[in-house]
């Protein structure tokens, strides 16, 4: 089989790059080993009709407009500010830390004028900071650390926050204000219709074809291209000529609740000391959907299963440094997305790198004339329409409408 471009994934990495590779002429073959586009943004209806994301909640926001006027050329918005609580104790609080969350921890009446006092005076100052451990006590001090981060971080990677890189406790900011919400990026909106539509939007082109339930590795042999874009773990790649990379996997157990209104006051919850799940969420206050029945999920972290989070440890960088080498020496592969650079991406970053990826590509190709990614302004629905949501049930998303055309499987 010959293309113009193999892209190994379907996810935002693959997805994008495939559509500004199909936009510049080139023919691309798109495949995934799931039987389904979107990788791990895929959301469809459960058994009853409620918008649910089988791999875990996915809520976009980002501060770089480039990306999100890119992305609204494939969906309209729907406005919506993420807030997580975290149960501690009989109390559910929110987080990240803010000045709520101190007072009614310990019953205080601390203010914006007061607070930073409070935590100079509860901190445990650190230097170097080299750990998650290390960020958290120089930040808000041991009880706070015990109560909200170590037996969370402990379920979450399979390790003590001082087993990890600093860059995992620093994702999750201790505030001075009364704000809650668990992102304060410029944008913060959930596609209308759900994500698969977006991405059925996306390769929604007659010079791709989409083809799942494919692995790659069963299949690399008898596919002729002239470039290959990789989105999956890179130590496979390379047969883990040098080890295996570490990554944490999480189980995910779905319920549905008939006849209740609304499980939690959020959309998510924390659970740091209780249970062996971290948290729940529930998707009806992702999507805005109104049904007689709510569907949550729970979250057990693991190490068996598909790759979610690469683990940052100062020794797996090392490790996936041998790999990066080998990358840059494989010129007819690209390497982009949170498994194939290794990186704990957040989507928009996803998009980010993809665009940029592109780019590349097009220019190793030898297209002199790369047209920067066209842009859409953000279209806003204060809800989405009960049809958009009831309409995935009719269509099959593991095979977009180009797909459907070359009469790919």
């Amino acid at each position: 089989m010959r293309v113009d471009v193999l892209v190994v994934g379907a996810g935002f990495s693959g997805a994008v790059v495939a559509e500004r590779l199909a936009i510049h002429g080139r023919k691309v073959l798109v495949i995934d080993k799931r039987p389904h586009i979107g990788g791990n943004a895929y959301d469809e209806p459960d058994e009853h009709g409620i918008l649910v994301h089988p791999y875990g909640p996915h809520i976009f926001h980002t501060n770089g407009m480039r990306i999100a006027r890119y992305l609204s050329r494939f969906t309209e918005w729907r406005f919506y500010e993420h807030r997580v609580r975290a149960k501690v104790g009989d109390r559910f609080v929110p987080i990240p830390i803010n000045i709520d969350t101190v007072n009614r921890v310990y019953g205080l009446s601390l203010t914006e004028e007061t607070v930073a006092a409070f935590f100079e005076s509860v901190r445990e100052p650190r230097s170097p900071v080299k750990t998650s451990e290390d960020v958290v006590l120089n930040a808000v001090g041991r009880d706070l650390y015990e109560k909200f981060f170590r037996g969370y971080t402990r379920k979450q990677w399979g390790l003590d926050p001082s087993e990890l890189s600093a860059s995992v406790a620093a994702r999750i900011p201790v505030r001075t204000n009364h704000d809650d919400r668990y992102f304060t990026d410029a944008f913060q909106y959930m596609p209308l219709e759900g994500y698969t539509r977006m991405f059925e939007r996306m390769l929604d082109h007659r010079n791709i074809r989409f083809e799942g339930g494919v692995d790659f590795f069963s299949m690399r042999q008898r596919i002729r291209a002239s470039h290959i874009v990789y989105t999956g773990p890179i130590d496979a790649y390379f047969d883990h000529c040098f080890g295996k990379l570490p990554y944490r996997s999480i189980h995910f157990e779905h319920e549905h609740l008939p006849e209740t209104g609304q499980y939690q006051e959020v959309g998510t919850v924390n659970f740091p000391n209780d249970y062996d799940y971290t948290r729940i969420t529930e998707f009806r206050h992702l999507t805005g959907q109104s049904h007689s029945g709510t569907s949550i999920v729970r979250e057990f972290p693991c190490d068996d299963g598909d790759p979610y989070y690469p683990v940052p440890r100062p020794e797996n960088e090392a490790l996936f440094k041998r790999y990066e080498a080998l990358a840059r020496d494989a010129t007819e592969v690209t390497f982009v997305g949170r498994l194939a650079q290794y990186r704990y991406y957040n989507m928009d970053q996803c998009v980010g790198a993809a665009l940029k990826a592109a780019e590349g590509i097009l220019e190793r190709l030898g297209l002199d004339d790369v047209q920067p990614a066209q842009e859409s302004t953000p279209r806003v629905r204060a809800t989405a329409p009960a049809s958009s949501i009831a309409d995935h049930s009719r269509h099959d998303a593991s095979l977009p409408a180009a797909a459907a055309r070359t009469g790919a499987t």
